[in-house]
């Protein structure tokens, strides 16, 4: 990733793609199932549906616990968004109407097998790094920055644990 100088309040992106030979519908059965992201993650240590909710549909909620070892442990509810059945499927962190995250996995047939791509939005909305810029607003470019080198070395290792999962 090359320095942007990118702030908070320009709602910054990152996205990793990779190549996985399964059709879509075996890629969605796995990026789909939320409770299973926390194998694939260092980050993330647990996920459950929140409510009624017992898999992905849109208005689903659920609840993530992540840890971090400059940010402590936190956890955060999440709606899903767009559930397309092998094609995306996005959530919101936090308020759906001003999220502190946007998350999406998007497929794509190719090849004979799946073009997956996992992309992040940071903000609008306020999260843990804004406390972090609070402190430090002379550093807030940087702060930025390293988050979203964090994301997109995290979101490739998710990315290649799938293709791994699924090519095995």
């Amino acid at each position: 990733m090359e320095w942007t100088g990118a702030r908070y309040a320009d709602q910054p992106t990152v996205e990793a793609t990779t190549w996985v030979a399964a059709p879509p519908g075996r890629v969605w059965a796995l990026v789909s199932d939320v409770t299973r992201m926390p194998e694939m993650s260092d980050e993330l240590q647990s996920v459950r549906w929140a409510g009624d909710a017992a898999g992905p549909v849109v208005g689903a909620r659920f609840v993530g616990r992540s840890r971090h070892e400059q940010f402590g442990e936190w956890e955060t509810t999440s709606t899903v968004v767009t559930c397309d059945p092998e094609r995306v499927f996005a959530w919101a962190v936090g308020d759906p109407a001003e999220p502190s995250a946007m998350w999406r996995f998007a497929l794509e047939p190719r090849n004979g097998g799946t073009e997956l791509s996992q992309w992040m939005r940071m903000g609008p909305g306020r999260s843990g790094l804004s406390f972090a810029i609070d402190a430090m607003p002379e550093k807030e470019q940087k702060i930025v920055f390293v988050r979203l080198r964090e994301f997109e070395r995290g979101m490739t290792a998710t990315l290649e644990h799938i293709k791994h999962r699924l090519e095995a």
